[in-house]
């Protein structure tokens, strides 16, 4: 098949979109199949040498080292890049519309070039005018972002809660484009509920492929460094739930020589660094972000305990690429943690979401108990190796693919 991968924005290191593009689009050209990736800022890297790029340029309102510029006028061209504008400047997020409205003029052009077109999470009101053109679609929604929104409603300050909500808006044009979009792909049956209650849509929709890892590059390693926790968040967000974790490193290393590495790109003077300083760790609390897949690798092995204390997680590719690097995890019973660590104590140990006691106490338990980390890693990878793979995840969409093509054929 011909296939146009769409995805808004494909952060390289350490965010899911990003990852899920790189690694699903290669699995789909070792089935034999032709991709195309349409990508908006920033772009993906690493993508195989198989798979062709398309830049779908935007103005790139929240670029680094500059977020939240002010463009010359030269650059507005476009009624879209005025409406990206505007939507910014109202403390909207606009980049999924207008992604899916640039795209769907690129694809316009190019009907008669593809035999599916699969949305990455933009869920833009562009994918409807690609799905009236004739061309199937298939979309795939990690998790409803309506999660996110009341989580981070509930955690802003009473005046910021109008901002965080503004922000959210495009959730709802999301919703609506999702119920007209007859293949939806989600990546577990947890998601697949909440995607089916937030959003209204009909469960038949919805079809289930759980996300895979790179097992040879994910590997155990003989060599990890006692008492280090490490703990991956793609965004500096409550939903992460670091500022708990940060509480149970603050009281394990009164009693242990420990040290926490927390791959996560910081706001600068944000909540979490603010909470670091306050908790006095800054010694012991290493932040890093921007790692290429070998480092963070590397830095997964080198761990003796993966921590995952997010609120709540539509899947967790942190999680998987843990169990495949044999690194213990400790992570909360949130979303879909459960479906994918499997049941506490098998290959995790799974806690009470937001319970600093709780997380202290076990993570407290698993770093004094060599043989007990040394089960759960063996049992991880086992794990790691028997239910995730990338060839299974492009397999498996595949076949979404084939129904969204004998859908519209018999229209």
């Amino acid at each position: 098949m011909r296939i146009a991968l769409l995805s808004y924005r494909s952060k390289t290191h350490c965010g899911g979109q990003g990852v899920y593009v790189r690694h699903l689009s290669r699995g789909l050209v070792e089935l034999g199949h032709d991709v195309e990736v349409f990508s908006g800022q920033p772009y993906p890297g690493g993508l195989d040498p198989r798979v062709r790029l398309t830049k779908v340029p935007s103005l790139d309102l929240y670029r680094e080292p500059d977020p939240f510029r002010i463009p010359r006028p030269s650059e507005i061209k476009t009624t879209i890049d005025l409406q990206e504008l505007l939507t910014t400047w109202t403390a909207g997020f606009p980049e999924p519309k207008t992604f899916s409205l640039r795209v769907a003029r690129l694809l316009a052009e190019r009907r008669d070039d593809f035999d599916v077109v699969h949305d990455n999470q933009c869920l833009g009101t562009g994918l409807l005018t690609i799905a009236a053109s004739g061309l199937p679609v298939v979309a795939t929604v990690h998790h409803p972002i309506t999660r996110d929104r009341v989580l981070d409603v509930a955690a802003a300050t009473w005046w910021r809660k109008p901002l965080v909500r503004r922000w959210y808006a495009f959730a709802e044009m999301q919703k609506e484009v999702a119920r007209q979009i007859p293949e939806l792909v989600t990546v577990s049956s947890t998601s697949a509920a909440d995607i089916a209650e937030d959003f209204a849509v009909d469960p038949s929709q919805l079809h289930v492929v759980p996300l895979g890892v790179d097992t040879q590059l994910f590997g155990p390693s003989e060599h990890r460094v006692r008492n280090r926790i490490i703990a991956i968040a793609s965004a500096d967000v409550p939903l992460k739930g670091v500022s708990h974790l940060l509480h149970a490193v603050a009281r394990l290393r009164v009693e242990r020589d420990l040290e926490l590495q927390l791959v996560a790109k910081l706001e600068p003077n944000g909540p979490t660094e603010k909470l670091i300083a306050e908790l006095g760790i800054s010694d012991i609390v290493h932040s890093s972000s921007g790692l290429s897949d070998t480092e963070l690798a590397e830095l997964l092995a080198s761990a003796d305990v993966a921590c995952i204390p997010s609120l709540y997680e539509g899947f967790s590719l942190p999680a998987v690429e843990a169990m495949a690097s044999g690194t213990p995890i400790v992570a909360s019973r949130a979303g879909a943690l459960p479906e994918v660590v499997g049941a506490d104590g098998e290959c995790a140990r799974l806690v009470t979401p937001a319970d600093v006691d709780e997380l202290t106490a076990v993570l407290g338990e698993l770093l004094d108990s060599p043989r007990e980390l040394r089960r759960l890693g063996e049992a991880g990878r086992r794990r790691a190796l028997e239910v995730f793979s990338w060839e299974s995840v492009a397999a498996q969409t595949v076949a979404v693919y084939e129904r969204a093509r004998k859908r519209v054929a018999t229209c």
